[in-house]
């Protein structure tokens, strides 16, 4: 039975993998903004301002960046 220093060891390596897998999946695509907003790169449709105020790197509204998280998924494993 792990302990708890294995648990917290644990723990704190799947919070390493998660804060990696989060900086390598941030966009490298400049979105294209005018004075109304800032246009999804896929779809071209306004990214909502809550998503914006969320994840400001945002170059995908949620529809367009949900498909491309499901195909990097299914291609990447």
């Amino acid at each position: 039975m792990p302990d708890i220093l294995d648990r917290a060891a644990e723990l704190e390596q799947h919070q390493r993998d998660q804060a990696l897998k989060a900086a390598l999946n941030r966009p490298k695509e400049t979105p294209r903004q005018d004075e109304h907003g800032r246009y999804c790169a896929d779809c071209s449709t306004e990214i909502p301002a809550l998503r914006l105020a969320k994840v400001p790197y945002a170059v995908r509204c949620i529809d367009c960046q949900t498909l491309t998280e499901h195909k990097e998924k299914l291609t990447y494993g």
